[in-house]
């Protein structure tokens, strides 16, 4: 490449002159390109609409095979993103980090693996804890998870003592000791918040062991067995020595976990060093500061607490109230009136819910951890809490209902504005004033979110914990909030790429206004000339903030900013009216940088678990309110929010054992509460539409009202597990069933039931399936060839029934040995026509020029080689009555398979005959012996040889009814050997011969069915099914099932005829133009006699298909045997553990 470069001289690149032209064109092409994109863009979109029923960019949360993750993530650490000059400060500030980046993992870990856990044991096995040993069992699967929250109990003591200690250094009221920088008006908010969420997680454990019964009666019993293991350890295969030590650590788990004191045990600790470190308990400034911020926090959340503009100040309360606790465990002050306030609360608040279904009463907590302060309030105040819960309770259970009512107001009139602005196009202009509206849009979908979230938690926990039985209406009520919830969420979920976008925009708009205000405040900060090192530490922590913003709006980042704040507003960097702005921008931006993630775990309905007892009621009330069904898909996204908890649990072998359990449940109750309603009630409309001529019960709907259950069958299936639940199928398979069954039982109401599936499909839409059934009992006939009378004799099943029932079950042995000598001498010439050399060689022929050619033709065999067969054939020579070879050939066949037709017709009057003399017997497997019953009571002797004869009669009717299916298979297993040995080789070459045989027959059949409607009609005939059944019995005694279907035979005849209907067809279409009648004529009739043959080619195709099912055609010889040796084994075995039995068995038969 560098050697094809052009050289410029460097005078020539200097005096070059640029007439702009080529940047003109540059910019045409460049626009060309943009065009084009744009055309191209669109034109896949309208394929991608057209292929999809979806809209535009809609994400379903049920097929969406990936998910999109907006959380900001970057790899630099707090030690590359913490740096000023000022080294203290950012000591300072990257050791707080690192604690509350800690806390934060610890919070997550608790949230996800420890709740779980704990709250899901036990569960998933109330069927196999009946049996004795179950609850041991999983107790000793779950000791190795206790171990790991005792290590992270330990872990969280540990951080909150560390947290404490870099506090009061920092705040020390020592004059001797210098200070680390300078806090007379440095107020860390950020470290007291998280510690609080680490104190909020050891007071949820604590509340979730203390209300777990199960998990501590299974403990008990597992100790129990310890103690039988300790008497003897041999018999449990336990050595001593590893006895004690276990022993040990379970009394430690027990005294460390069970008690229900981690929160306390964690703020009982040692603060103050022992070899004089660091001083707490009588550290005075660090004790100020302490509840300067305990008040601040009070003062941020009491605001907002129950109000609509509530986010996560429930569980900041938890927090607070855990951090006052601590505040008095160390520094043992109480402030009264504080206290009172904390209480007060209550009065708003009357419980909050920690996790799942685990409540949690601040007034309880506040006056067992502070009880030198509850002393100090009267009576009064200290119980009426426990009222207003009772009282809140009522007004919550009033109320429900307009709830529901203005939250849909709300929630409906937020998805329409998030849909108009997010479908609205983004201009240049206004971009601003859309990103404002846009984060406002989300801002105000998550505040619903949380509202809701509130009200549903709250009220289901409350009845829960207060064992108060809850109306049918306030369910209802609170499931109509559920989906609601689902409802936000999903909104979020489906326009998942249009807020990726918008966020990425709205994160760096807040970053550029919140970078403005501090641009501001450093600006002040930089004028004022007056040096001290107070004023330092401001400038580095703004400048640090700053840089800070600059970047993607990670958690570390955000953390950074709010602690380097908390040192960068003192000393009034900022004007009120500018702080009050900014930290609203940070919120703001702590909101939307973690949007899908926040509002993921507000919609969050896995507390629904425990609450399942109100699913039954729901889907009773989805049923009688059928307008609204497509609500469904959000209680069962609602149900499925508590599956990724339940992968925590480790009490099972797996916790597939629980999913398993709880998708068993609530398919049950689906099944029970609306499916089977739901195709009763359907079956029950068709039956009486049908059935209108009949008095029947009052069926106007003006009278009794009216319900379309059809809102059912336009929603679209629902996903659950692994599996997706289609109502449309599910009642439109129940039908088919039905109607299927109770038709075969009476083929009398077919066209009854035929009526019903029109209606179905009619009114509900639902796609029947025809059941090809007939419309009275298959009836099988031999009709008499040719008579010189009038009519023609016909024997049928009931004539052979009526003949086994004169002369006895005997004749059907004898007729099927008359069969077999008959078949003998048939395939005596049956096997000479196929020796002959003039058919074998054109055979043999025949399949080598297939094979050569089946690639070309597309595996089907030529229906012009048939054709060219037959006239062959015919050249070889006529019979007097005009009949070819291939004609006696064909006949020949037909009269083995009239045979074969016959030994059916034999066992159908057997078990005709069978089944009515013994249809009084109730119990075909379990016949009692009648001469045995009858020697017990000591009756006559002439009694019990009746009696011996009873059962001699009902053994030979049993063995006649269940022998007689047997006929076709003996009749194969006779002749197969033999068609199938090496000195029968020329046999092989039949499945060949078929396609010219069937062109034969069908030109035959033709011909029989036209003699009917002449004057002379003999060899008129309308059916011939021996032919049919002949060549399956053939083709199964040569097991040549599949050579002869390699040949798509009836492939290519319907190709063949197809091709030369569409070629008269094209000429019908040109003679019509020119009007001549008679050559139209000639194509008329053309065209009914393609139609004909083919016609009869399908009537042969489907006798063929019909035959061939009677010699299980689905199988080969080879299979054939191998199940025949199975069978055996096993019969074998059956026997060999029998013995006993045989022997009386046998004696009966005798």
């Amino acid at each position: 490449m560098a050697a094809t470069n052009e050289i410029i001289s460097p005078e020539w690149e200097f005096d070059r002159f640029d007439d702009g032209s080529q940047k003109i064109h540059a910019e045409v092409q460049l626009k060309n390109y943009g065009k084009f994109l744009e055309e191209y863009t669109s034109q896949l979109r309208r394929i991608e609409n057209a292929l999809d029923d979806s809209i535009g960019d809609v994400w379903d949360f049920n097929l969406d095979p990936i998910a999109l993750k907006l959380v900001p993530y970057e790899q630099s650490s707090l030690l590359e993103l913490i740096k000023t000059e000022n080294k203290v400060l950012n000591k300072v500030i990257t050791v707080y980090a690192a604690l509350c980046c800690e806390i934060k993992k610890l919070k997550y870990e608790a949230e996800t693996k420890f709740y779980n856990g704990i709250l899901f044991y036990g569960e998933g096995a109330s069927e196999s804890s009946v049996v004795e040993g179950d609850s041991q069992i999983q107790m000793g699967r779950f000791v190795s998870f206790l171990q790991e929250l005792s290590c992270f109990v330990n872990r969280c003591s540990e951080v909150v003592m560390n947290v404490v200690h870099q506090l009061a250094a920092l705040y020390t009221g020592s004059r001797t000791e210098p200070k680390i920088i300078e806090t007379s008006g440095v107020h860390f908010l950020p470290m007291y918040e998280h510690l609080g969420e680490l104190l909020t997680v050891l007071i949820t454990l604590d509340e979730i062991i203390e209300n777990h019964a199960t998990l501590k009666d299974h403990w008990t019993m597992y100790k129990r067995l310890l103690k039988s293991v300790h008497h003897n350890p041999a018999k449990f295969s336990v050595r001593e020595d590893k006895l004690k030590p276990f022993e040990k650590l379970m009394l430690k788990l027990e005294s460390r976990l069970l008690d229900g004191m981690l929160f306390q045990g964690c703020v009982d600790q040692q603060f103050d060093s022992v070899n004089g470190g660091v001083s707490v308990s009588k550290n005075g400034t660090f004790a100020e500061e302490f509840f300067h911020n305990i008040r601040t926090i009070f003062s941020n959340i009491e605001l907002r607490l129950g109000e609509a503009s509530e986010i996560d100040q429930r569980e900041r309360y938890v927090g607070l109230c855990g951090l006052f606790v601590l505040y008095f465990q160390i520094f043992r002050s109480v402030d009264k009136k504080f206290y009172k306030s904390l209480l007060d609360v209550c009065k708003k608040v009357p419980a909050i819910t920690l996790t799942a279904n685990v409540i949690w009463y601040a007034d309880n907590f506040l006056i067992q951890k502070v009880p030198a302060a509850a002393k100090l309030l009267d009576k009064k105040s200290l119980h009426s809490p426990k009222a207003q819960r009772e009282s809140y309770l009522q007004t919550r259970a009033q109320s429900l209902t307009k709830d529901v009512q203005s939250y849909y107001v709300f929630v409906s009139s937020w998805m329409m504005r998030m849909e108009s602005i997010l479908a609205k196009e983004q201009k240049s202009e206004t971009f601003v004033e859309d990103l404002t509206n846009r984060c406002n849009v989300f801002v105000q979908g998550f505040l619903y979110a949380c509202g809701l979230s509130n009200i549903i938690k709250t009220t289901m926990n409350l009845y829960m914990s207060m064992q108060k039985p809850m109306t049918k209406t306030s369910v209802k009520s609170l499931c109509r909030l559920v989906e609601l919830l689902k409802a936000i969420e999903h909104m979020f979920h489906r326009r998942s790429m249009m807020v990726a976008d918008s966020v990425s925009h709205i994160t760096q708009h807040l970053q550029h206004q919140a970078l403005t205000a501090i641009a501001v405040a450093k600006k002040r900060v930089i004028s004022d000339k007056k040096y001290s090192e107070q004023r330092l530490d401001v400038l580095s922590a703004l400048v640090l903030a700053e840089n800070t913003l600059n970047g993607p709006s990670t958690r570390q980042r955000r953390l950074i900013v709010a602690l380097a704040l908390s040192v960068g507003t003192q000393m009034k960097t900022f004007k009120d009216e500018e702080l009050a702005p900014l930290l609203l921008v940070l919120k703001k931006l702590d909101l939307i940088s973690e949007l899908r993630e926040r509002v993921w775990a507000q919609c969050d309905c896995c507390f629904l678990y425990w609450h399942r007892a109100v699913f039954p009621i729901y889907l009773d009330d989805v049923y009688e309110n059928a307008v609204d069904a497509s609500r469904l898909h959000f209680m069962f996204s609602a149900l499925w929010s508590c599956v990724p908890a339940m992968m925590y649990s480790r009490h099972l072998e797996s916790y597939e054992v629980l999913l398993q359990c709880y998708d068993k449940e609530i398919m049950a109750v689906l099944t029970q509460h609306l499916l089977d309603k739901l195709c009763k009630e359907i079956e029950k409309d068709l039956r009486l539409s049908v059935h209108t001529h009949l008095q029947l019960d009052e069926r106007n709907p003006f009278k009794v009202g009216m319900k379309d259950l059809a809102y059912f069958f336009s929603l679209k299936p629902v996903r659950f597990f692994d599996r997706f639940i289609d109502i449309k199928a599910y009642v439109t398979h129940y039908l088919d069933k039905t109607f299927y069954n109770l038709t075969t039982v009476a083929l009398h109401d077919w066209a009854t039931y035929s009526e019903m599936r029109n209606l179905a499909t009619q009114r509900y839409g639902l796609t029947m399936t025809e059941p090809h059934l007939p419309s009275q009992t298959l009836e099988q006939i031999f009709v008499e060839r040719t008579s010189n009378n009038k009519h023609l004799n016909t024997i049928n099943i009931r004539h052979i029934a009526n003949s086994i029932r004169t002369h006895g079950t005997g004749i059907m042995s004898t007729t099927v040995n008359f069969t077999y000598q008959f078949l003998r001498k048939k395939f005596y010439i049956f096997s000479q026509f196929m020796y002959d050399e003039h058919i074998k060689s054109r055979l043999i022929k025949d399949i080598r020029y297939f094979r050569e050619v089946k690639d070309q033709n597309d595996q089907k065999y030529p229906f012009e080689r048939a054709e060219k067969f037959n006239r062959g054939i015919r050249k070889l020579g006529l019979t007097p009555d005009a009949q070819s070879y291939l004609d006696q050939f064909r006949q020949l066949i037909s009269q083995i398979g009239n045979a074969m037709g016959y030994v059916r017709m034999i066992r159908s009057g057997g078990l005709h005959c069978c089944s009515n003399a013994i249809r009084f017997v109730p119990d075909l497997e379990d016949i009692v012996n009648f001469e045995e019953l009858v020697k017990e009571e000591g009756l006559s002797d002439d009694t019990q040889k009746a009696a011996r004869q009873l059962d001699s009669v009902l053994t030979d009717l049993t063995r006649n009814s269940a022998e007689g299916t047997e006929y076709f298979k003996m009749l194969v297993d006779v002749f197969a050997p033999e068609f199938r040995s090496a000195k029968n080789i020329h046999l092989r070459n039949f499945y060949i011969i078929v396609p010219p045989l069937t062109l034969n027959f069908v030109e035959h059949s033709i011909s029989c069915k036209e003699k009917l409607n002449k004057k002379n009609k003999l060899g008129a005939a309308f059916t011939d099914d021996g032919f049919a059944m002949g060549v399956a019995y053939i083709l199964k005694l040569l097991d040549q099932y599949q050579e002869f279907d390699s040949l798509h035979w009836f492939q290519s005849v319907r190709e063949k005829y197809t091709k030369e209907k569409k070629a008269v067809s094209k000429q019908q279409n040109v003679q019509s133009n020119n009007q001549d009648e008679k050559l139209l004529q000639t194509m008329n009739l053309t065209q009914k006699r393609l139609e004909i043959y083919l016609q009869e080619f399908e009537f042969l195709y489907f006798s063929l298909s019909s035959a061939r099912i009677f010699f299980r055609a689905d199988k080969t010889a080879a299979e054939e045997n191998q199940e025949k040796k199975e069978k055996e084994e096993t019969s074998k075995l059956s026997s060999g553990n029998q013995p006993s039995n045989s022997t009386a068995s046998d004696s009966v038969m005798k």
